[in-house]
């Protein structure tokens, strides 16, 4: 079944675009939601009529997307995390706490949806993919347990992680 998309879809296509889908997702998902309507010959008549808007449209969000990525490319992120012996985390880093750090940090509101997979156990540097439109991406350093501003700071806890675990005085 043919639909005509009204906003983005991940993965399938963008506001404009003609897709072929199952008769079931269009008409239990995409039609209630407003994320597509029928290509029926009036509403792709419509369409051809749209098309400049809809180009103009897309041209403005690429370009958000390009300005973007310029201000979040290689940028480092810190993120608190408890760490326990041998640089090994408790739990693990996740998307949200991603995206935390970025709109404290960088000042960027980004949706912990488009942050690529994350599952970051380990101390240290770590590069994660954030999704911002269609297929333009950024990458951003994520330091876990590293100071951003001592650059030796991360050999440093390399060192650590390999050195044996030094021994607490008892308590008395």
């Amino acid at each position: 079944m043919k639909v005509i998309l009204l906003t983005e879809l991940r993965g399938k296509g963008g506001e404009g675009d003609v897709i072929d889908v199952a008769q079931g997702y269009a008409e239990n998902y995409l039609y209630p939601n407003k994320i597509a309507q029928p290509a029926t010959p009036g509403n792709l008549k419509q369409l051809e009529e749209r098309r400049h808007n809809i180009a103009k449209r897309e041209e403005k969000r690429i370009a958000d997307a390009e300005a973007l990525r310029a201000q979040l490319d290689g940028k480092p992120v810190t993120v608190d995390a408890k760490i326990g012996e041998e640089g090994q985390l408790f739990g693990s880093v996740t998307a949200a706490q991603v995206a935390d750090a970025i709109e404290a940090q960088l000042g960027v509101e980004i949706d912990r949806k488009r942050i690529g997979r994350v599952a970051i156990k380990q101390v240290g540097k770590h590069e994660v993919e954030v999704n911002l439109y269609r297929d333009i991406n950024a990458y951003v350093v994520v330091l876990v347990g590293v100071d951003a501003n001592e650059p030796e700071a991360e050999a440093e806890a390399a060192e650590a992680t390999e050195a044996a675990p030094v021994e607490e005085p008892a308590a008395e």
